[in-house]
């Protein structure tokens, strides 16, 4: 049995990589050791190695399958902008077929991998490639992190509803508390969980990476094996 999932979120900052990492120790610790793979990542920093994304690096420490880190992240990219725009500036075009080629080696390191959007569902890449279009061509169930704030309520059934559209599954979403002064967190849970065909797979407390096996432990990892992949 193999597969994987695909994060994506209501937009930018709203812990994707906090759930990508937590869903990989999960899997880790259940006996299903997984990679993890950001394809896109702007905002990097130099190093003596090139560009690195701290998303990236962090996927990779939580992974429980070794890989390289050209193929974890094939577009780093400078600028913490858009990544189009950051992708303009280094005068790199951002290719559908190199992302599913590094894909395709990390499925030969490990069954299970996790990959991490960057951005919302819809940011683009180029001016003919969307995160969306690289979901749909990896063919992975869909994770939805909705980042907790005012708000939250129409960009998440908007994101759920571009899913839908795109005809991918939608393996469940999880509630990320990002905003300690939000008020009415249950009521907004409720509504999202009335609305939304598809599982609450954990709720995430304000500032839990410090407690990433607490978190990790929420992830119905063996459900979610069985019935996506």
């Amino acid at each position: 049995m193999s597969g994987g999932w695909f994060v994506s979120g209501t937009d930018t900052g709203v812990g994707k990589t906090l759930v990508s990492r937590l869903l990989l120790e999960a899997l880790k610790h259940a006996g299903h050791p997984a990679a993890g793979m950001k394809p896109v990542a702007s905002g990097c920093h130099v190093t003596a190695a090139g560009l690195r994304s701290d998303d990236a690096l962090e996927l990779m420490q939580a992974s429980g399958a070794a890989a390289d880190y050209a193929d974890v992240n094939p577009y780093a990219l400078r600028s913490a902008c858009a990544p189009h725009i950051a992708a303009q500036e280094m005068g790199v075009a951002i290719r559908l077929e190199k992302i599913l080629e590094s894909f395709r080696r990390l499925q030969e390191k490990s069954p299970w991998v996790v990959v991490e959007g960057v951005g919302g569902w819809m940011v683009p890449l180029g001016e003919q490639l969307t995160m969306a279009e690289v979901a749909r061509a990896l063919s992975l169930p869909v994770i939805l992190v909705v980042g907790l704030r005012l708000g939250c309520l129409n960009h998440a059934l908007l994101t759920v509803e571009a899913i839908r559209r795109a005809d991918i599954p939608l393996a469940g979403w999880v509630a990320n508390r990002i905003d300690p002064a939000m008020t009415h967190v249950p009521e907004n849970i409720a509504a999202l969980a009335q609305k939304i065909e598809a599982p609450l797979l954990a709720q995430i407390p304000y500032q839990s990476a410090a407690k990433p096996d607490v978190a990790a432990a929420v992830f119905p990892v063996a459900e979610m094996i069985m019935r996506f992949n």
